[in-house]
């Protein structure tokens, strides 16, 4: 993409979402720290399911070690991969009491240090806890940025290091959120809603998914049949 054009991708996604923000529900940073690891190969509205509750009253690095893993691992066992999230957020909070005073620390390197902590989820934290202008690249943004042409690459640090270069200023803060939400709810994996999409016309994915119901639909439709029946 030219310089215009990611400006004007952005200015499209900002306008549609003016204050973009995680999905992810959470109480402080410590919880919001929690949230995110939960979140791994997981979506947000389940680690809100089963984090709703718990964080009324477990929002601090003691209140988590007091509640003790096993209890943990119940409360999240819907979440999956609960087993190994639930030990990595005991031995996180217990780092985070013993050497950094119960406090969340406003650095990637440190974040990355904890347990169950990587890059994306520093990345988020930095981000949304901190104000950082951080890329954490999931799936969805992986995506977008490929399909789009705004960042390719063929994994998250090359995506992350391509959008920390072209996102203009105005936008560095939101990109993360605007992106993961285009991708989370219109631009998506299986079949991209093209038809309702602000920056169609600047993306280079081919071809464009026609709405339901229209002409172009149809006409997919018949030629994806007859191309079957030659295949079989």
């Amino acid at each position: 993409m030219k310089n215009t054009q990611v400006e004007e991708l952005y200015r499209r996604l900002a306008d549609r979402t003016p204050n973009p923000e995680t999905e992810l529900e959470y109480v402080n940073t410590y919880t919001l720290l929690v949230a995110v690891v939960l979140s791994a190969q997981a979506t947000d509205a389940s680690v809100n399911l089963a984090s709703r509750e718990l964080f009324k009253t477990v929002n601090t690095p003691e209140a988590m070690l007091e509640l003790g893993e096993e209890k943990l691992r119940e409360t999240i066992k819907t979440i999956g991969l609960f087993n190994t999230k639930a030990k990595n957020v005991i031995l996180l909070s217990k780092v985070l009491v013993e050497q950094f005073d119960s406090q969340v620390p406003a650095d990637r390197d440190l974040l990355m240090a904890l347990p169950g902590v990587g890059r994306k989820t520093a990345n988020v934290v930095m981000n949304s806890a901190f104000g950082a202008e951080t890329f954490a690249v999931d799936t969805h943004i992986f995506r977008v940025s490929n399909r789009t042409g705004l960042a390719p690459g063929k994994n998250p640090l090359e995506v992350e290091l391509k959008l920390d270069a072209v996102t203009p200023p105005p936008y560095r803060r939101d990109a993360h959120h605007l992106l993961i939400l285009h991708g989370r709810y219109v631009c998506k994996a299986r079949t991209p809603e093209c038809w309702r999409c602000v920056v169609a016309d600047t993306c280079r994915y081919k071809p464009k998914t026609p709405a339901p119901g229209s002409e172009e639909a149809a006409g997919a439709f018949k030629a994806k049949k007859k191309k079957k029946r030659k295949l079989g």
